[in-house]
């Protein structure tokens, strides 16, 4: 079963050689590496060149592509359409996959077909390392789920597309994917790496108030209860003061 893994990706390089490596040496084999470069302005595109001939002498399929995009989301839906394997996992340039983190996602999937899955993420900031565990609770909450970890069947994704709309795009899909009833697995092994440098972890207060406000509106737009205010700013301040 063929698996498809999306980076994106602009001037990363500094962090794309961990990414891309971490993806090569997977312990599963059948995998389709698609790199979406948002028209890179440093050595990045030259990086993933040179990666080509190691990732066909393992029988990997590899497509890269850089151009201008408009924005994150924009790129991932790009890479989404490329994709020709039955999962479909996104690991950005910044981040790096476990090398059983493929393997996992498949053996759960051949066990019972879900429509997402997630695992624990391991989270790097400067002076600190956290694992984010995961877990299907009864509160539908970001704190409880790990972009770099998802897999998605590409029969979701041919349903479901990112918004583009705002930073937290990939939190309504995941919405929009569980109102509909979707089977969920939760597998709470450290499956992917994160590092805290992002813009949904600036310490600014009118930046987070704007976040949560935000995510808030993608609750109520998937019809979600109005008590879910209560985590959208709860998390903001709590990042804060953390």
């Amino acid at each position: 079963m063929l698996i498809s893994v999306v980076t994106v990706c602009r001037n990363s390089e500094k962090t794309i050689k961990r990414t891309i490596e971490s993806v090569l040496h997977q312990t599963y084999k059948e995998i389709e590496y698609i790199i979406i470069d948002g028209a890179s302005t440093d050595d990045t595109v030259k990086i993933i060149k040179s990666y080509q001939e190691s990732f066909y002498k393992k029988g990997y399929h590899y497509v890269y592509l850089s151009e201008q995009d408009n924005g994150i989301y924009d790129a991932m839906n790009k890479g989404i359409s490329l994709a020709q394997g039955e999962l479909i996992g996104i690991i950005n340039s910044d981040d790096w996959y476990e090398l059983n983190a493929v393997e996992c996602a498949v053996v759960h999937y051949l066990d019972m077909g879900y429509d997402l899955f997630y695992a624990d993420l391991r989270i790097i900031g400067r002076d600190s390392v956290f694992i984010k565990k995961a877990k299907n609770g009864r509160i539908i909450t970001s704190r409880y789920w790990n972009h770099p970890t998802t897999f998605i069947p590409k029969r979701i994704y041919d349903k479901y597309k990112y918004k583009n709309e705002n930073i937290h795009d990939d939190w309504d899909l995941i919405l929009r994917i569980r109102k509909d009833g979707a089977k969920v697995c939760v597998v709470n092994n450290v499956l992917a790496n994160f590092t805290r440098n992002g813009i949904t972890h600036s310490k600014n207060i009118r930046k987070a108030l704007q976040r949560a406000h935000i995510k808030y509106k993608i609750y109520r737009d998937n019809h979600y209860s109005i008590f879910y205010a209560i985590e959208c700013y709860g998390m903001e301040i709590a990042k804060l003061i953390i």
